[in-house]
């Protein structure tokens, strides 16, 4: 690289460091945010288990509540059982194994109840609602709840919400939303899903 390059690359990660520096002095509020990670790609539920551990990792306190999954094994819940992560697993599995819609919306519901009191708890620093959006698509929770919940939680907590098609409500309150688009996916090809790596 030539010494005008060198400079004018320089100058250029000057401007941006400028830039940067100016919009996180301008981030002063400090409060708990909601963070929806949707979509139809890999990787919702991976990332809200990343920030779980994160957070965890800092010492923050966090729980977790499974909607959806059921009683199969799971690495992140096995982890975060050992650094004392409170779980409530809604343990039917996918509604098209149960095939029984009421079994579903009591176990959704008592799910929900849980949700509910840990996002009411301010000692907790971080809820993940892993998958409750096909709850609210499917019907089994009340939308209007849900919402309401989310807003009145304490001040400093922070919540995830992930799973595909979620809400236009609850991406509406939220701070943070991703959606995570499918290119290619190892299953498609006929690919086992292995231990470690998809569950």
């Amino acid at each position: 690289m030539s010494e005008h390059d060198k400079q004018k690359h320089k100058k250029r990660m000057e401007a941006q460091k400028a830039r940067i520096d100016e919009r996180v002095s301008q981030a002063q509020e400090e409060r708990g945010i909601i963070i929806v990670i949707t979509g139809n790609g890999k990787g919702k539920s991976t990332s809200g288990f990343g920030t779980v551990t994160r957070a965890v990792g800092h010492g923050l306190h966090a729980a977790v509540v499974q909607f959806v999954k059921g009683t199969w094994p799971c690495g992140e819940r096995d982890l975060l059982l050992k650094h004392d992560v409170p779980f409530h697993v809604m343990g039917t599995g996918f509604t098209w194994e149960t095939q029984d819609k009421d079994t579903d919306i009591k176990a959704a519901t008592t799910a929900w109840a849980q949700a509910k009191a840990w996002l009411q708890d301010d000692s907790i620093d971080l809820v993940l609602l892993d998958e409750i959006t096909y709850m609210l698509s499917y019907k089994y929770l009340d939308l209007d709840d849900v919402v309401s919940t989310l807003l009145n939680r304490p001040k400093n907590q922070s919540v995830i919400v992930t799973g595909r098609a979620c809400h236009r409500a609850v991406i509406d309150i939220a701070d943070t939303v991703s959606e995570v688009r499918p290119q290619k996916h190892a299953f498609e090809a006929g690919i086992k899903a292995q231990k470690g790596i998809d569950w």
